[in-house]
């Protein structure tokens, strides 16, 4: 599973993955124009009284938190290999590794302002800045991180777990917040209004971002560990261990999400922020049972593509969410149901995926991560 550049085929297929599968979870939020409440399971009717409320839960059980949590393990594996290419130069760490993480908080940062409230790239930033000091004390200080980071972060989400779970007993519903206001704006507001917006209320708007930090971390670390375990090896011993973490998503990792099933949707938060890694082992461990089933597939070389331009893929797609939902664009945000949001995102998908296939045709790299290379090799000097 190796390409002809030396690059592993399997890290570039998932990065594709995961990217296309955030979309999955993003595209509910544009299409209600900022309500991320429709990121939970219960909005009034349970899953089982609509179809439509049907289709849009069992979407949400398959990406939600998922695919974000399969892409932060994949941005750990992505330093991992900085970090062992620093090695073999001979080049200091983090050096100028901080200054690449630096450009990401900056790139976080316009994306937040000008195309989505919900970026994840300003997070990763700063996970990484912090990550690759941890790393620099070896195995060691790793397996201590991840003990006391991954204790913590566990008990605070196990409290979480038994807090929804009392609301849910005394007839409680979990929301996040009224977004009326923001529900108008996207909908009647212009894009110079809603930039105006996000930069108002950036501390609220960027609270998940900053809860997420020590979920990042801990699985920054773990896509570290699997990396110099040989889960992404492409002998028997790589194959071996990928086929455990198949069998960990499907028996550990299914059931523990189907908890979004439950009425009330009481689950949602523990589901994404704690069990939905567990699944993206699952997925981790599928996709590379399937790739190594059939390696030829033509769907793994487009998917390759999109991970290879997967930060260009990300911005790519909020950008043309925008446009298609929000009043300024073409203006469908709340104007269509489920089904037809699962087909949009479809549509996007293989649009990303002809994009990335004519890009790289005629380009070594994505247009973001070209910008990239040449921004942090100007900084580097």
């Amino acid at each position: 599973m190796t390409g002809n550049s030396g690059r592993l085929r399997l890290l570039d297929i998932l990065r594709g993955f995961a990217v296309l599968g955030t979309l999955g979870t993003n595209i509910w939020i544009f299409a209600h124009l900022g309500d991320v409440n429709y990121t939970l399971s219960y909005m009034g009717i349970e899953w089982w009284e609509s179809f439509q409320q049907f289709v849009r839960v069992f979407v949400l059980f398959l990406v939600n938190g998922k695919m974000l949590g399969l892409l932060t393990i994949m941005f750990g594996i992505g330093l991992e290999m900085k970090y062992q290419q620093a090695l073999r130069k001979g080049n200091a760490w983090p050096g100028i590794y901080i200054w690449a993480s630096i450009i990401l908080i900056a790139e976080g940062f316009i994306h937040f302002t000008l195309v989505m409230e919900y970026d994840i790239l300003m997070s990763y930033g700063i996970t990484a800045i912090i990550t690759a000091f941890i790393i620099k004390g070896g195995d060691r200080a790793i397996r201590r991180a991840m003990k006391i980071i991954g204790g913590l972060y566990g008990s605070v989400m196990v409290l979480l777990l038994i807090l929804v779970i009392y609301l849910s007993v005394i007839g409680e519903q979990i929301f996040l917040g009224n977004l009326n206001e923001a529900v108008l704006l996207y909908g009647d507001g212009t894009w110079l209004q809603q930039v105006a917006y996000r930069l108002t209320n950036f501390a609220f708007l960027r609270t998940e971002a900053i809860f997420v930090i020590p979920m990042n971390i801990f699985l920054f670390l773990l896509g570290i560990r699997m990396m110099r375990s040989g889960y992404f090896a492409p002998d028997d011993v790589g194959k071996k261990k990928r086929r455990k973490l198949l069998q960990i998503g499907l028996c550990v990792g299914i059931p523990l999400n189907m908890l979004v099933f439950v009425p009330g949707g009481g689950f949602d938060l523990p589901v994404r922020y704690l069990f939905a890694p567990i699944l993206a082992l699952g997925y981790i461990g599928l996709i590379a049972k399937m790739v190594e089933a059939n390696e030829k597939l033509w769907l793994w070389s487009k998917l390759e593509l999109v991970g290879k331009m997967s930060l260009s893929s990300y911005v790519l797609q909020n950008v043309i969410c925008s446009i298609l939902f929000y009043g300024w664009g073409l203006g469908l945000g709340g104007k269509v149901d489920s089904v037809t949001i699962v087909f949009i995102w479809f549509v996007l998908c293989s649009f990303q995926i002809m994009f990335a296939s004519l890009w790289l045709n005629r380009f070594k790299l994505g247009p973001m991560e070209s910008a990239r290379k040449v921004t942090t090799g100007l900084l580097g000097k």
